[in-house]
């Protein structure tokens, strides 16, 4: 018994030093001629990263580059601190990756890029860099606000803190999505100020959404942007009110019918009342009109007019007037506004004023048309459906 015992034992160390045997006598199976298996071949692709790994201080454009020689790239993972992505796109037949935005200011992002050769074999490189802190920057400053309900006329408005020489580069930042879907374009006025709009008034119940991604923007020269936000707001039902001044009548129309004519007054000789579409853009319950402010010298100064509502910037408003007398629906005496019944202090609801500032938002439209002035200018307030669709994309 022994004996069979130590016989197994040597039969088992037998077969284990004939594997060996067998696998140094059978090295030419599976080789190539220089003697190493195919599969064991490092990849010849070559992954290039630019910035170099661990930069500092880094332009936000036009410094981030993925490249592969001898292969082609394959994947491009770019990710910030937070874990956000940055998209970008593999061009040139595999051999170049680009980012498809800018990059946000002080900001540390990682890639990793992946490539293959002619033979299928991979090669990975990884990378961090830091984007530079801007000495200069600028904001814009917008409206509507986010959250709100407006008018049919409300233009997505952008103001900006420094003049833009790099238009381009900042509208490319700037993306608009509706629902349901409608196409928007902007429209520079000078050099800091962006408006956005469709070709009509936009329909009743859209739902606009606004992606201010300016942080890292280069929107001048060595000055960038510093906001990323984004805005939402909705267009409530469609009122647009026809101010004839020669009738001297206002009719209040929703959805393309009317709802209620008014008596009003307009600009008087020499202080007509421009003509044109104007979109409201603020309401005030009281207000101080003081001639000095708009270049009419100390020819009035009204401490507290009522229901005022502003169609431009130079000063033409929609108000209350409990001054008039008899000119409301029967001449025209205001220094360019629109005037409309009211009582002093304005606390009556059953005046025309009070009655026409509860039924109305800021962008709501108010068009005036048979004043003996020209058409208000499409930069004076939110104004620009004074301009073609064709200037307006020029």
């Amino acid at each position: 018994m022994p004996v069979l015992i130590a016989g197994v034992l040597l039969m088992a160390l037998t077969a284990c030093g004939g594997g060996e045997a067998d696998t140094g006598s059978g090295s030419g199976a599976g080789k190539g001629k220089d003697g190493s298996t195919q599969q064991g071949k490092q990849s010849e692709a070559v992954v290039s990263i630019a910035p170099k790994d661990g930069a500092k201080s880094v332009r936000t454009s036009g410094a981030l580059k993925v490249t592969a020689a001898k292969g082609k790239l394959t994947a491009v993972e770019v990710k910030d601190a937070k874990g956000g992505r940055i998209d970008g796109k593999i061009t040139d037949g595999g051999a170049t990756w680009t980012p498809s935005s800018h990059l946000a200011a002080s900001t540390k992002y990682t890639v990793h890029a992946v490539a293959k050769d002619s033979a299928g074999r991979e090669a990975a490189e990884d990378s961090s860099f830091t984007t530079l802190t801007p000495q200069n920057t600028f904001a814009g400053y917008f409206t509507p606000e986010d959250g709100s309900t407006v008018g049919v006329g409300m233009p997505f408005s952008i103001r900006f803190t420094r003049g833009i020489t790099h238009p381009e580069d900042v509208e490319k930042a700037i993306t608009v999505k509706t629902e349901p879907p409608v196409d928007v374009e902007g429209h520079w006025f000078g050099n800091d100020r962006l408006d956005i709009r469709p070709e009509k008034y936009w329909a009743a119940g859209t739902k606009v959404t606004v992606d201010l991604n300016l942080d890292g923007v280069e929107g001048r020269p060595g000055v960038y942007g510093k906001q990323a936000k984004t805005v939402k707001f909705t267009i409530g039902r469609n009122q647009v009110s026809i101010v004839d001044a020669k009738k001297h009548t206002m009719k209040v129309t929703q959805d393309g019918k009317v709802i209620k004519t008014i008596p009003v007054t307009t600009g008087k000789p020499g202080y007509e009342t421009w003509n044109g579409q104007m979109v409201m853009s603020e309401k005030l319950t009281v207000t101080r009109m003081n001639g000095d402010t708009v270049g009419y010298g100390g020819e009035y100064d009204i401490k507290d007019v009522p229901h005022a509502i502003r169609l431009t910037d130079s000063g033409t408003f929609v108000h209350g007037n409990y001054w008039g007398g008899g000119a409301f629906g029967n001449y025209n005496a205001s220094h360019g506004c629109v005037g409309l019944r009211d009582v002093r202090g304005g606390w009556s609801k059953s005046v025309p004023a009070a009655w026409f500032f509860n039924h109305s938002m800021i962008g709501d439209v108010v068009v005036v048309k048979n004043a003996h002035d020209a058409t208000v200018a499409p930069e004076n307030g939110l104004n620009g459906w004074n301009m073609s669709w064709e200037k307006w994309k020029s």
